[in-house]
């Protein structure tokens, strides 16, 4: 187990490498110029003079290949040079807005985990009856809406009519509960449809018909055949929906002025603060490779086929 652990930790190496190589080539190719938003966001006019200071104190005068290679040695260090808006440390900002952020997506990953499980095994077990039916069309009603048009429907209907719940900002428990049930939806959806459909698969399979022959109760098939093997698709499925929530939480930070990460991003991305953008994608790219890293250990601890041995894995 350790040994696959190690190597699937080795194979995230290359792939930040990459992931890196292409950001830091995709935002200074482009035709947006970072010493004129420095500048811009400096207010000095940029004359010609003005221009060639700003890149050659941005280190822009050097060759890309040069560039990169300085950024990445000081990436590594988790210093990500410093924001064109508010002059001070990249790093020191995103680590700040961070926690709101995860904050954010483990309550929405929470809420899928919590209400998807248990209505997609009522789904399953009414299958064709009116609960069946009413859980499905939730299902592909959520699945259908924008996520970014439900928010706004839940801050007309619960802050602005009902006055239940605040729209804006950060603060106890009932701030998060909006912008969670927004970003949440649509894994939640899935969820639902993934379970139920696995569940009605291993309900009808041969080795649950031979163990209801053998007279084991129903109860004991449920929970130790059905539900177990049902599950295993959708802790994979669930390494997938890391990348839905996060990707969410921007949207949702944006709506509900929530101080995190991705409305941090959001504004650098208006801003044109390349330092900050490429420091946000990096480390949502390291976090959900890292997500994905443990999803497949539990994958591979959840799956009886599996077998570790020095050279991998493979099925037994």
């Amino acid at each position: 187990m350790g040994k696959f652990i190690l190597k699937r930790f080795l194979m995230l190496i290359p792939m930040l490498f990459v992931v890196s190589v292409v950001v830091f080539t995709l935002l200074h190719s482009g035709p947006n110029d970072p010493a004129m938003s420095y500048l811009r966001l400096s207010n000095i006019p940029p004359t010609d003079a003005a221009l060639a200071f700003a890149r050659s104190e941005l280190g822009l005068d050097k060759p890309l290949f040069t560039q990169y290679i300085d950024w990445i040695a000081h990436a590594v260090r988790l210093d990500f040079g410093i924001s064109y808006v508010t002059k001070a440390p990249v790093t020191k900002h995103l680590l700040h807005y961070l926690p709101n952020t995860l904050y954010l997506a483990g309550v929405s990953f929470l809420l899928t985990i919590v209400f998807s499980i248990p209505l997609g095994m009522i789904a399953a077990k009414y299958r064709g009856k009116w609960q069946d039916n009413v859980l499905r069309a939730f299902a592909y009603s959520g699945v259908s809406i924008p996520s970014f048009w439900f928010a706004f429907l839940m801050i007309f209907l619960f802050a602005i009519k009902l006055k239940w719940l605040p729209a804006l900002g950060i603060g106890g428990l009932r701030y998060v509960i909006m912008p969670a049930v927004s970003v949440s939806l649509m894994s939640m959806c899935i969820n639902t449809r993934l379970i139920r459909g696995n569940m009605l698969e291993q309900m009808y399979s041969r080795h649950i018909t031979y163990a209801r022959f053998r007279g084991v109760q129903e109860r004991f098939i449920t929970g130790h055949h059905v539900l177990k093997n049902s599950f295993i698709p959708v802790v994979t499925a669930m390494g997938m929906h890391i990348g839905e929530i996060l990707g969410g939480a921007v949207v949702a930070e944006v709506i509900f002025a929530w101080p995190g990460v991705g409305r941090y991003a959001v504004s650098a991305i208006y801003n044109r603060d390349f330092p900050v953008m490429q420091c946000f994608i990096l480390m949502m790219t390291v976090i959900f490779v890292l997500c994905n890293l443990l999803t497949d250990i539990l994958y591979a601890s959840l799956d009886p086929r599996i077998r570790f041995n020095e050279g991998g894995v493979h099925d037994a």
